[in-house]
């Protein structure tokens, strides 16, 4: 396997920008494009490449941002009076055109028993109007390939999908292996730039099951793994946690598998 770039950015940086336009790209996705001059210097990894979002507060008329130097923003972020404090959250970049230094941003939109919109990211995006500002702070990559990789299973839910998205347009085109792809309905699938030797599976769950769910029973039916292979699971807590604990009982190292949980399912889960 070739090289991947750096995970994480020694001394991240701030850049702020502005909405250009908003747009359901799916029933379940809405995409949120920014642009501004910091942008411009921008430098987009692919793969996973993620970043804190930073948005104001609806009573707010301007976006106050941590003062910070280095990589320690949390205490300088965490010492803004909670009133002023900005809405932080964790997103994928969807895709990003240097030559015009505009950047694609997906947010789920869950909604509640009501119908009502859930978490203040995705509430934001479905109102977002050009010349909204926010700020995003460059943090890299959690994809950690081994050179050596002989196969790379993914397995994710829709929060993961921007990620899955560029992983695979981003793989060595003779990678081999396998996409478990949750979303919660069929319209949120789409054309993905896979390897050749890459699965691509597309599990759309029922209207009643717990996010997860579903991508982590098919891949519970994914017997075995090669101990010199390569996992990455990603979405809600739960998928991520046993997704990791399947794979390892299914042949491969606790070092070979990231996993991340993106969010956390707070109702009943199903069995």
């Amino acid at each position: 396997m070739a090289k991947i770039p750096r995970l994480m950015p020694q001394d991240p940086r701030m850049f702020r920008a502005e909405v250009v336009r908003a747009e359901r790209v799916s029933p379940s996705l809405h995409r949120v494009t920014v642009t501004g001059p910091d942008l411009a210097d921008f430098t987009w990894l692919g793969f996973d490449h993620w970043f804190r979002l930073f948005l104001r507060l609806p009573h707010q008329d301007r976006l106050r941002l941590p003062e910070f130097s280095g990589s320690r923003w949390w205490q300088p972020y965490l010492a803004i009076p909670e009133a002023e404090r900005p809405h932080c959250a964790n997103y994928t970049v969807a895709d990003f055109r240097p030559g015009a230094a505009e950047m694609d941003i997906d947010f789920v939109v869950h909604r509640g028993p009501d119908g009502e919109i859930e978490g203040g990211a995705a509430v934001w995006a479905c109102r977002a109007r050009a010349g909204d500002e926010l700020a995003v702070l460059d943090q890299g990559l959690l994809f950690d390939l081994p050179e050596d990789a002989t196969e790379v299973i993914i397995a994710a839910d829709e929060t993961g999908l921007p990620a899955t998205t560029n992983i695979l347009r981003s793989l060595p085109r003779h990678t081999v292996g396998r996409l478990i792809q949750e979303v919660p309905v069929p319209g949120d699938r789409r054309d993905l730039d896979a390897p050749p030797g890459m699965t691509v599976t597309w599990v759309v769950r029922d209207d009643d099951t717990v996010p997860g769910t579903a991508a982590l029973g098919e891949l519970r039916r994914h017997a075995r793994a090669d101990a010199a292979g390569y996992a990455f699971v990603v979405g809600e807590s739960t998928l991520a946690t046993e997704g990791r604990r399947h794979l390892h009982r299914a042949g491969l190292p606790k070092g070979r598998i990231t996993f991340s949980g993106f969010w956390r399912h707070e109702g009943e889960r199903a069995a």
